[in-house]
């Protein structure tokens, strides 16, 4: 047996996989506060204690639900998301919470990594999409060590979510122990075999001399996903109810290893739909930098492949949005939607309420509704919005089909679509392509595959992923709505560009005016 933990913006879930059988046996999921703030809408943090704590009921309720005894389990693994980050002491402890991943406080200082990284002709910046991103890593680490001068003299390591967890279970107590994912270092910290790995501090002390000893502050061995980070301590046996010293496998981003448990394979591109969305693909061919996407890292998804990153930040947010202003339940909303006759609204949705994560990879730019009238409903809006999220995918998936091979399969993975008929059958009809969504939940099975792979049960992810990934039900696309939603996609793609492009006139600042306005800058 194995424990696969995905540790995600609200909860954490622990599943339970059983190697011989090849079967999930059981799952269960335990909440944990977001902090935000009224006077700051970009402030978004969590507490790492709150995550531990949730993470012991969680386990201990999978193991109670699935009749398992913890000396039974010889393996873990843990994903979190993404760039989530915390700065510690010397000896890892927490001086901060966590800067979540839609914590967008860092905007200034992305653009300031970006700029000064396009002026010294860094490498880097090119295979994270050209402009890095306020929800990244290094604009979160600026950001805290300008804003909290009270504690830079005890900041000695920051770590990505992940690591953080994997440290914590392991009982590493110091950076020479200290394992970081291949996975969430090069998609958020610019880090890189071909340039030496991370950026090296002479270029991040000219974006600010308090970055010029961040090589200190990243110490540590950066390892690819599949091995070992170390083993359960016996301080967190006794805690999780399991054997100390069984494997703990190196952890990775949330979306990366819901796109394994989701069945991906080289030539994929599985939309993991939930808080947000993250488009992770495995590259059929070589590696090549794209303009706007989260980065193309080797190893970050597959142990030897490609991986890919792009997304958007704001979709199950944006349902939940849309029913909250109306006075609705997001669940009754969904299921009118569902049990309806499908039409056509003519309304068009850009999803920017959390700024636009790819292409343009701009935290400026707010949500747009447009062609409203009297008669529209919550309803119509709700459905605008995820026509919204699924053509900002073809949109993503366009840019990077001509920039390299198509992917030649779509997988809807994440949370929602198990739940959403409705949702799959827009997105296969906006996309003109089939669309697979898995029969059963897949959250939790990539990290109980990689659990399984580091404990040595398997030789192989793609093994392991035989034994554990869901069969698909596949939806075509309804012809009756594909050419017009092509009609619509043209005008979506007519707005996304005039109303976000830097370079398209007084209307692209238009949007930002009024989130500076939102924020009070």
């Amino acid at each position: 047996m194995v424990v696969g933990v995905d540790f995600g913006t609200q909860s954490v879930r622990a599943t339970i996989l059983d190697a011989d059988a090849g079967k999930l046996l059981s799952s269960a999921a335990q909440g944990y506060a977001v902090q935000r703030s009224a006077d700051d809408p970009l402030l978004v943090t969590q507490s790492h204690y709150d995550q531990m704590t949730a993470l012991q009921a969680a386990v201990s309720a999978a193991l109670r639900a699935s009749e398992t005894p913890g000396d039974a389990v010889v393996g873990m693994a843990c994903s979190a998301t993404s760039s989530s980050v915390i700065v510690t002491d010397e000896h890892l402890q927490p001086i901060t919470d966590y800067y979540l991943w839609c914590d967008h406080r860092a905007h200034k200082e992305a653009q300031e990594i970006t700029q000064a990284a396009h002026a010294r002709g860094f490498e880097g910046i090119q295979w994270c999409g050209g402009t890095y991103s306020h929800e990244w890593g290094f604009a979160k680490l600026l950001h805290f060590l300008r804003h909290n001068p009270d504690l830079r003299s005890s900041a000695a390591l920051a770590l990505e979510n992940c690591d953080m967890i994997t440290a914590t279970l392991c009982g590493v107590s110091g950076p020479d122990d200290l394992v970081r994912s291949t996975c969430a270092m090069g998609h958020k910290w610019m880090w890189g075999t071909p340039w030496g790995g991370f950026p090296d501090d002479a270029f991040l002390g000219e974006v600010d001399p308090l970055l010029a000893e961040a090589s200190q502050m990243l110490r540590g061995k950066v390892v690819p996903q599949g091995g070992v980070a170390g083993y359960l301590s016996d301080e967190w046996a006794q805690k999780l109810g399991l054997r100390a010293g069984i494997s703990v496998g190196v952890g990775a981003i949330d979306a990366h290893w819901d796109a394994v448990g989701a069945g991906a394979s080289r030539g994929d591109m599985v939309n993991i739909i939930g808080t947000s969305t993250c488009l992770i693909g495995v590259l059929p061919g070589q590696a090549r930098a794209v303009r706007g996407v989260s980065g193309v890292v080797p190893g970050s998804v597959l142990p030897d492949g490609i991986g890919i990153e792009a997304g958007m930040s704001a979709v199950g947010d944006l349902f939940q949005s849309v029913a909250r202003r109306n006075n609705s339940d997001l669940v009754a909303m969904t299921d009118s939607l569902n049990a309806e006759p499908r039409r056509i609204t003519g309304l068009v949705r850009i999803p920017w309420d959390n700024g636009d994560r790819t292409i343009l990879v701009d935290a400026n730019l707010g949500g747009v509704l447009v062609g409203l009238d009297l008669e529209h409903t919550a309803l119509d809006e709700l459905q605008a919005a995820i026509e919204g999220t699924a053509l900002q995918t073809r949109l993503i998936l366009d840019h990077i089909g001509t920039q390299m091979v198509p992917f030649e399969r779509i997988i809807n993975g994440g949370g929602i679509p198990p739940k959403n008929p409705f949702l799959n059958q827009v997105y296969a009809d906006i996309l003109n392509r089939p669309v697979c969504v898995p029969k059963t939940p897949t959250t939790g099975i990539g990290a109980g595959i990689f659990a399984a792979v580091a404990a040595g049960l398997f030789p192989s992810v793609e093994d392991a992923q035989a034994a554990f990934c869901p069969e698909f039900d596949v939806i075509e696309p309804d012809p009756a709505f594909v050419a017009r939603y092509d009609e619509t996609y043209e005008v979506f793609h007519t707005l996304y560009h005039a109303l976000g492009n830097r370079e398209a006139g007084q209307q692209a600042e238009a949007l930002k005016i009024l989130r500076r306005q939102r924020v009070g800058q």
